[in-house]
């Protein structure tokens, strides 16, 4: 079974429980702040499953693009992966634990669908702490279902418990689902969730059932939701009797490119494995950021850096398969056939894609270049240690100021006799990613996710400035892109030059103007065509699903939207514009804050 024929298999089984399917979204968040990437199936879902009614109803299914950026460091074996397709089913206030877990059931191993054997199916649920009961319902209803319960794992909160997103919110218990893959065990200990490869996580359903309070208790939630993934690259894998995930139709053409151009042959030497390995994973990851219908471009701040990181890992890594010529592109023009079909914008975005590759390639080359220079006018002194070590601070100084690889200076050192000191430059490393941190968590206090009600009133003001800067720079404005924390909005739109001082004063009086008339801000659900031939502005590139959600502010502004705002203008306070400057060519960037009045 392939991973098309897996995804096809998994939205049918779910369309025959009267599910609905819905699109899959951007890899890059719109109105989330607290987070650089979409990284899970249910994070586009985040406003429903705390409560927001969806367009589409309360039964869920579809297939997600999702990015996590915590494990670029351990990609290069046989399981990371930075990109990958997540599968997802949601009931929202819908059927709970039993019909899940019975869907979860039916679809592992029914001949019909995946036809795993129930005899290797384990499965984990909560034991229960001090706070919450055990799962004891989830483990009954798997052993009614002919799970014996030695097959039963309880396990701690670390493993078998989601949530919530940030300090308090909905939260709770769930059974993870793993194939025994008839690996020795490695000790008498092993079991589900070891690490040693026996077992294989295939399947997590989590229950929300508790809601988090301040004083850190939990009560039960009154509208239970259930949200389940299953991840297509590690599925396929375990169908295909794979010993890894790029033994799969989803890797081989590209790992196949990578031999060709280096000369290379897989599974012939672990260390070009691991290398190859890590090519392939962090250019498809590139190449969809690149494509997204959102997409961004290499930078040194937030998607751009982890974009442009994942770019330079992989030329440092070509540079071991002695690649020292441009391959990024024929790595990416493969990854482009291989999911084209399936991602239409890849093809949509083909040039953009590759001339941003070949860019960065050329970037990386004049950064390597001046890095290797730095290094020789140190090299004098450096020789001169009798120890014959290059002290991390100094190790750090070439990462930090020239983008200059670590690996690189130590290949450098060695031709010279010397080495790094690596513990020092971690040490260093680690205080420059605290310090980056506690920036990123100043930056991105809050989120839509949390829906304080100072959020809530800056993203209906992003409204209203969307409509204002229309009316005073003109119809070809567009949103590019919003950022809202719990202490300013930040707004991008598409216009080719910087605002004078009378457009922004001009902008800001229309938005009081609104906040002043206290209009209404009604909801109001409708199919997507019916609301653009209402004027309903929506962005452009977004996948939005049939029925939509229309937030209309008196007749002044009507957008497509997900939601949340304040019931009438007359609570945001008074609007200000705390900042106007480019964001990027042709695209604008507004700071806003709303004052109390």
């Amino acid at each position: 079974m392939t991973g098309k024929e897996l995804k096809a298999k998994y939205i049918n089984f779910f369309l025959s429980k009267n599910h609905m399917q819905i699109s899959g979204k951007s890899l890059i968040p719109e109105n989330d702040p607290t987070v650089l990437f979409t990284t899970a199936g249910m994070h586009p879902l985040v406003p429903f499953i705390i409560g927001e009614p969806h367009p589409a109803g309360r039964r869920l299914v579809n297939y997600q693009k999702c990015i996590r950026t915590g494990d670029i460091d351990a990609v290069g074996d046989l399981s990371h992966l930075t990109f990958f397709e997540m599968l997802g089913n949601w009931s929202l206030g819908d059927y709970f634990k039993r019909e899940a877990i019975e869907y979860s059931f039916e679809f592992l191993t029914g001949e019909k669908w995946l036809g795993f054997s129930a005899d290797n199916l384990y499965v984990t649920v909560f034991k229960g702490d001090e706070l919450v009961p055990p799962d004891e319902e989830s483990a009954k209803i798997w052993m009614s279902l002919g799970i014996p319960a030695e097959r039963i794992f309880f396990l701690p909160r670390a493993d078998n418990w989601w949530g919530p997103a940030g300090m308090t919110g909905p939260c709770g218990p769930d059974t993870e689902m793993f194939i025994d893959t008839g690996k020795a065990a490695c000790s008498q200990e092993c079991k589900p969730g070891c690490g040693c490869g026996k077992y294989f996580e295939i399947w997590n359903d989590v229950f929300m059932q508790y809601n988090k309070k301040a004083d850190g208790s939990y009560e039960p939630l009154g509208r239970k939701t259930v949200d389940t993934g299953m991840g297509v690259e590690r599925t396929i894998a375990m169908l295909q009797h794979k010993k890894s995930v790029y033994e799969t139709e989803l890797f081989l053409p590209l790992i196949r490119i990578l031999e060709q151009i280096s000369g290379k042959l897989y599974g012939q030497d672990e260390d070009a494995d691991h290398s190859l390995r890590i090519i392939a994973d962090h250019v498809r990851a590139a190449a969809f950021i690149l494509g997204d219908e959102n997409g961004v471009t290499p930078s040194n701040l937030g998607q751009g850096y982890i974009l442009r990181r994942l770019l330079r890992r992989s030329i440092r890594h070509g540079r071991k398969l002695a690649l020292h010529d441009k391959f990024l592109h024929a790595a990416c023009e493969q990854v482009i056939a291989i999911f084209q079909d399936q991602y239409p914008e890849l093809a949509k975005n083909k040039k953009s894609i590759l001339s941003e590759v070949d860019l960065e390639e050329e970037r990386f080359s004049q950064t390597l270049q001046k890095g290797e220079h730095e290094f020789e006018k140190l090299l004098p002194n450096l020789l001169k240690n009798p120890q014959k070590i290059i002290p991390g601070r100094v190790a750090f100084r070439l990462y930090d100021t020239y983008g200059f690889p670590l690996e690189i200076t130590e290949e450098l050192a060695s031709e010279h006799g010397m080495s790094v000191d690596r513990e020092s430059f971690q040490a260093a490393f680690e205080k420059h990613q605290e310090l980056s941190k506690q920036g990123a968590d100043k930056t991105f206090k809050g989120g839509l996710a949390d829906h304080t009600e100072m959020t809530k009133r800056l993203h209906t003001a992003t409204h209203l400035l969307h409509k204002a800067l229309i009316l005073v720079l003109g119809d070809h404005v567009k949103q590019k892109g919003s950022n809202i924390t719990n202490e300013r909005l930040r707004f991008d739109f598409s216009h080719p030059e910087k605002m004078t001082a009378e457009q922004i004063k001009r902008v800001e009086e229309i938005v009081n103007e609104q906040i002043k008339k206290d209009l209404p801000v009604k909801m109001e659900m409708m199919p997507l065509e019916d609301a653009l031939k209402d004027g309903a502005i929506a962005l452009f590139g977004e996948k939005y699903e049939k029925n939509v959600k229309v937030y209309a502010a008196g007749d002044f502004s009507k957008e497509v939207c997900g939601g949340p705002h304040v019931e009438h203008t007359g609570l945001l306070g008074k609007f200000k514009i705390s900042k106007e400057q480019s964001s990027s060519a042709g695209v604008r960037r507004i700071r806003a804050v709303l004052l109390d009045t």
